[in-house]
């Protein structure tokens, strides 16, 4: 696509839809801003700026149109022990370091390894933060916030979301929601928890400011590991994330351009005060219903947010909770791959394995990083072992020839299985002949064990051919093998 074809496309299509749609994402990420910098142990302010600074700059540079940014609790929650222990200031620097990172990562194409990561464990993933949205509005259901009118402000506020569009969908029915139960709730004063009681909405535009930390080599030893933490899974929910919206609008994104803008916004962040973040799923899904595809609704979300925490802080400080917690509740059910319930039935049973793997680990421990590395491993596990079971050996004696056929993939996994279909000791076999037309090598575990399994039968004085190597497996045989070029005189033959 031309380039300014491009530009057009995403910064220029649709302006009041994207208008709209920033503004609903800019009222939803108020309340999780702040809620994810007490997490952190730090002041209201240091989210917001947070998720003003990310939200902009990745609209700029990321890789991924539509999709939002802004402080997580993923991150959040990795540096309690930074901020308990050595106090804000290094968790600014951290966050700067953070930046530097992710860069480095998509220099080095890290992004890449998303390869890895199955359909499977993406469902589990996407399930799993989709139960964990709907736990976060607990709080705001239960205990003092028990009240009639909470329930009924949210429940008003989910048949707003769902009915409104079938009347009209030129504005997002979760912005009209929002509005409404704020009005509501100001005209009768109705005796909701609101925006203002999650903490104090700073009341001025972020500055630069510099980490006041010691610039010495201590300070970088107590820093960098939280900083790595930090850039991993900031990284790894972004490209999740990214991967998610990608199928929502059946669009593409440029993962690595995503590693570096992700970098680029964490690095600045934290010379105006903020902390870490990356891509969140749930402000994702919000911008994406509500009708934001483009780089344009990202930019609006973390604009609003700021005009509306600096110049309309009383206002949005008066906007009831229970009216974002309709919307997010929205987003849960949204975000949920329902069809997934009837995949179990017909999908293989180790796929299903690995997403409920992934769902009961982030559940369980509140940390996607966890939940998807179970899941990777999980699926490298299973499907190690059912490669391993499509190797199949057979053999045969005529006269004082023993012929083997092996086929299949032969790698680290599955070499056990060639040495066992192995005889040794025969003494009316003087000649051994290795068929291994239908197979392929692949590490150099299986062109090891077949330089062992020549060698021992060598040593037995028998004469040994190995025939039928695909060219590939040559290749690696004779650069692998323990001896000098074993099978060049063994009758190999390549095709």
């Amino acid at each position: 696509m031309p380039l300014h074809r491009k530009m057009k496309r995403d910064w220029l299509s649709q302006p009041k839809t994207e208008f709209l749609a920033g503004l609903v994402v800019a009222l939803a990420l108020i309340p999780e801003a702040i809620g994810f910098a007490l997490i952190a142990g730090v002041d209201p302010q240091v989210g917001l700026y947070a998720s003003f600074s990310i939200a902009v700059i990745t609209a700029i540079l990321g890789g991924r149109p539509g999709m939002i940014s802004a402080a997580t609790a993923a991150v959040a929650v990795l540096v309690i022990p930074l901020v308990r222990d050595h106090g804000v200031e290094y968790l600014f620097a951290a966050t700067v370091l953070m930046g530097v990172f992710q860069a480095i990562a998509g220099f080095f194409r890290l992004d890449l390894l998303m390869r890895f990561v199955s359909r499977s464990v993406i469902t589990g993933f996407v399930n799993a933060l989709a139960i964990l949205i709907f736990m976060a509005q607990l709080p705001q259901l239960t205990g003092d916030n028990f009240k009639i009118e909470t329930y009924a402000m949210v429940a008003a506020g989910l048949a707003i979301i769902y009915l409104l569009p079938r009347l009209t969908k030129a504005v997002p029915s979760p912005l009209v929601a929002i509005v409404l139960l704020a009005g509501v709730s100001m005209y009768w004063v109705l005796d909701v928890s609101t925006v203002g009681d999650m903490g104090k909405l700073p009341s001025s535009l972020p500055m630069f400011h510099l980490p006041q930390i010691p610039l010495t080599l201590e300070t970088l030893q107590i820093i960098a590991p939280y900083a790595a933490a930090m850039a991993a899974v900031g990284l790894l929910e972004s490209l999740l994330t990214a991967s998610i919206v990608d199928d929502m609008t059946e669009t593409r994104s440029a993962k690595r351009q995503e590693c570096y803008g992700q970098g680029v916004a964490n690095f600045f962040t934290g010379f105006i005060g903020g902390m870490g973040g990356c891509a969140m799923i749930g402000q994702s899904v919000i911008n994406i219903k509500s009708g934001g595809r483009h780089r344009l609704s990202t930019l609006f979300a973390g604009i609003l947010l700021i005009i509306l925490i600096v110049l309309l802080g009383p206002w949005v400080a008066a906007i009831p909770m229970p009216a974002l917690v309709a919307v997010m509740i929205f987003v849960s059910i949204s975000t949920f791959r329902w069809k997934s319930f009837t995949e179990i039935t017909h999908h293989p049973k180790a796929s299903t394995a690995v997403m409920v793997a992934t769902v009961i680990t982030v559940v369980a421990t509140h940390d996607l990083a966890k939940g998807v590395l179970v899941g990777v491993l999980l699926s490298g596990i299973l499907f190690a072992a059912k490669v391993r079971n499509l190797v199949k050996t057979d053999t045969r004696l005529e006269g004082a020839t023993r012929h083997y056929m092996i086929g299949g993939e032969i790698f680290f996994g599955s070499v056990d299985i060639v040495t066992e279909a192995m005889e040794y000791g025969e003494e009316d076999v003087n000649a051994v002949v290795i068929d291994v037309t239908h197979a392929h090598f692949w590490d150099i575990s299986a062109t090891g064990v077949l330089d062992k399994v020549v060698a021992r039968l060598q040593g037995e004085g028998k004469q040994v051919q190995v025939i039928g190597m695909n060219k590939a497996s040559a290749t690696l045989v004779e650069k692998y093998s323990d001896n000098e070029k074993p099978f060049e005189s063994l009758g190999v033959v390549g095709h």
